[in-house]
């Protein structure tokens, strides 16, 4: 597990490099290390290198961090540009004192240590009070969490970090995201906090002290924000965007960038079964700097003159003349006005935009023993990415529908959602849905991919059980991407009830979580005019 943990990390790598500006960790700053009481008497390993010239005073950029404090050559980074680079572990983590909550303790709870950090730093003679934050993936999370806590940040790097802990990291769906969580603690040997998270599986209190949107009105730092279409914080790098910048304090509303690309978690050429086209980077490292210097240094360079967001639009990777596969830039998010457009399940397992003119049902049985297997999606530990879903739609517990060959493309850019009309003769079950681009060759490339617990079917504060005989609504988020599905391709989407281990199989006991007993579910969708089960693109018209 920590072998291919750290080959997972290796794109992501390549993310904290070009942010940075350096090309691999060459040479090291001088840095004096300190350890920083935080308000409940608990210090912090904290490492303060500063510039070799100039001062006394210079403006800071903090990184806190959980994989190690010692910078190298991301420090001197900074320290060459006139910076002063705190790095430090957070709670429990390298050489800083306390126990590690995942988190828990870097926001505006009963413990605040990012904010406790950004007032020590201020307080520092080497500090000309200008404070940024800086880093990606966890380095990222404890950004966006600080924000949410103290006024004292000027402006923040955030890479690739969610802004909801429940919807975003450990339950999608209601559903727990069981490789990243599990796979993801036990490499940073915190495997405790598994019994934590699972004992929270409803939105509760526990949760809503790390969800970042409500706390929005409270930020006031201008951000940048970088993410991918499969990044598994892909939804929470948009919405961290989009509150800030309709929702935020002074300071922070009007004030955010976005930067979305085709990667994963960090650029790779090839993310899943695809080969992007040599265009698919972004020199995000030259833009983080121009953003950096501007509201640290006061650089007029015209950044916040310029859209405040630019994203990649998938196309047909093989066709050359395919439209798409171009970075745009756009003003807000979503870039443009779209038509959610419902492509409706029909019992022939067709789909179309005409709904279903004759009562139809299709049915499964699910089985928690056999459940159906990831492949790709938004993961980190698992191969991640665009994958061909066609040998898993063999499964008789999958569900595929598909529209004719589109005559013409179909832009499709926004939150892509499936509404199904269901029921079981289970507890409770889980419904899943891909959406893929079906190649003219019969390959399904996953797109986007989401779940949800049948029991939350009504909001993830309390569960209600589904009666049996009844039938219910259920929207599954699939998240966000910009696709444009080219002429001949047709759109499609696969209906199951696993993808595993991505999420945790569902028992069908109306239990939370797998245990001794586990039980079939014969699961049903429903399609006809009172019960229009669809997949719901945001299309974008003449």
């Amino acid at each position: 597990m920590l072998r291919r943990t750290r080959l997972m990390f290796i794109g992501s790598a390549v993310l904290v490099l070009a942010l940075a500006g350096a090309w691999w960790f060459t040479g090291k700053a001088k840095a004096d290390t300190i350890m920083v009481p935080m308000r409940d008497g608990v210090k912090l390993a904290t490492d303060v290198h500063r510039p070799g010239h100039g001062g006394p005073a210079f403006p800071a950029v903090v990184v806190r961090t959980v994989y190690g404090r010692g910078g190298g050559g991301l420090a001197k980074a900074f320290t060459d540009r006139g910076y002063v680079a705190v790095f430090q572990d957070t709670r429990g983590r390298g050489g800083s004192e306390g126990k590690e909550l995942v988190f828990m303790d870097d926001g505006w709870g009963e413990r605040q240590d990012g904010a406790d950090t950004v007032a020590w730093v201020k307080q520092q003679p080497w500090c000309n009070g200008t404070i940024g934050t800086w880093g990606m993936s966890a380095l990222g999370i404890t950004q966006v969490l600080m924000a949410g806590a103290t006024h004292d940040v000027k402006c923040q790097a955030i890479g690739v970090a969610g802004s909801n802990f429940y919807g975003q990291l450990t339950y999608q769906g209601g559903v727990f995201r069981k490789s990243l969580c599990e796979g993801w603690l036990a490499a940073q040997k915190i495997p405790y906090m598994v019994d934590i998270w699972h004992g929270h599986p409803a939105y509760d209190a526990y949760w809503k002290q790390c969800n970042a949107e409500e706390r929005a009105p409270e930020m006031t730092a201008p951000a940048l924000h970088v993410g991918g279409w499969w990044d598994i914080f892909c939804q929470g790098t948009i919405n961290n965007f989009t509150s800030r910048q309709h929702r935020g304090g002074q300071g922070a509303k009007g004030n955010q960038k976005l930067i979305m690309g085709a990667w994963l978690h960090g650029p790779q050429p090839k993310p899943g079964d695809l080969v992007l086209r040599d265009n698919f980077n972004f020199d995000f490292g030259a833009y983080e700097r121009r953003f950096t210097d501007f509201w640290l240094k006061g650089d007029q360079n015209g950044v916040m003159n310029e859209p405040a967001v630019n994203y990649y639009t998938l196309g047909d990777v093989f066709d050359p003349k395919a439209p798409g596969n171009e970075w745009r830039t756009a003003n807000d998010w979503p870039p443009f006005p779209t038509v959610d457009t419902a492509y409706f399940l029909h019992g022939d397992k067709s789909l179309s935009t005409s709904p279903s003119a004759d009562a139809a049902t299709l049915g499964f049985a699910y089985d928690p023993a056999n459940p159906c297997p990831t492949k790709g999606g938004a993961e980190l530990l698992l191969p991640a990415g665009p994958f061909d879903q066609k040998e898993l739609g063999t499964r008789p517990d999958v569900l595929v529908f598909a529209t004719a060959p589109l005559e013409q493309p179909v832009e499709i850019t926004g939150n892509v959602h499936a509404r199904l009309f269901v029921s079981t003769d289970a507890p409770d079950t889980d419904f899943t849905a891909k959406f893929v681009d079906v190649y003219p060759d019969g390959r399904e490339f996953l797109m986007l991919d989401g779940i949800r617990r049948l029991k939350f079917r009504n909001g993830y504060e309390k569960a209600e059980p589904l009666p049996a005989g009844s039938i219910g609504e259920l929207d599954i988020d699939l998240w966000t991407i910009s696709v444009i599905v080219n002429a001949g391709h047709r759109i499609g989407v696969h209906i199951s009830s696993s993808n595993y281990p991505r999420f945790e199989k569902n028992p069908n006991t109306g239990e939370d979580f797998p245990g001794s007993e586990m039980r079939v579910a014969h699961n049903v969708v429903h399609m006809d005019k009172e019960h229009p089960s669809a997949l719901v693109l945001p299309v974008r018209t003449p």
